[in-house]
């Protein structure tokens, strides 16, 4: 069963921050412990944020909301296509990761990446930023799943020829330079036939057209069908 996680965030009433920060998430672990005391507390650090005036707060939470839904279902595209590309490769699901980090790990060890996502940078352009990082990944795996696609039908075409139905595989193993007659009055014609209806075809095929020319057919019998020339 798949952890939840609750992000609460609190206000921190203190003149001094940092010691208003440490009293907080103290009295947060104690007032859990006293109701759920096998609940694990993380401590989510997230930088001090250039908030801005309350007016463009304000217009900002309304892009929140779009943003994360745009976000969360680009996230929950990649986990279908990576589970997907799992059961049709028979192996066995495994566990999604971050940058090679377990989610819950990423998760309980979040650190903010200052080189990509500035901490003196207005919120709107950091969440701008994020949002194109998202697309950016959703364009990268768009191109991937259209290039596994290709790959995926191009080893079926093969597979096709070198095991499939006579109707569609390679005869070049099959059938040898020799035996295709070509001249200014003749060609060689290739028809496949069920072996049961081997002798049906032998007994008619003479007369399919006034111009085959009788008693030139040469069979050649793989497993239930034979593959005849004319």
């Amino acid at each position: 069963m798949a952890t939840r996680y609750w992000i609460a965030a609190l206000p921190v009433a203190d003149d001094n921050v940092a010691a208003g920060k440490t009293a907080l998430w103290a009295r947060l672990q104690d007032a859990i412990s006293r109701h759920s005391f096998d609940t694990p507390l993380y401590r989510f650090t997230v930088p001090d944020l250039r908030p801005g005036t309350l007016d463009s707060l304000l217009a900002l939470s309304d892009d929140l909301v779009k943003s994360n839904i745009f976000i969360e279902g680009v996230s929950h595209k990649i986990r279908r296509q990576i589970e997907d590309l799992e059961r049709a490769g028979g192996v066995e699901p495994g566990t999604l990761t971050v940058d090679g980090v377990p989610v819950d790990s990423y998760l309980t060890r979040f650190v903010w990446d200052e080189g990509k996502y500035p901490v003196n940078a207005p919120l709107k352009e950091t969440v701008a930023s994020i949002q194109s990082q998202v697309a950016k990944i959703e364009d990268d795996m768009k191109v991937r799943v259209a290039e596994y696609g290709n790959v995926k039908s191009q080893l079926g075409a093969i597979n096709r020829k070198q095991t499939g139905s006579l109707a569609v595989r390679d005869l070049s193993n099959l059938i040898k330079p020799e035996d295709m007659v070509t001249s200014e009055h003749l060609v060689t014609l290739l028809s496949i036939v069920p072996k049961y209806s081997q002798k049906d075809w032998l007994s008619s095929y003479e007369s399919l057209d006034t111009f085959v020319f009788q008693g030139r057919q040469k069979s050649f019998t793989r497993i239930m069908s034979m593959l005849s020339t004319l």
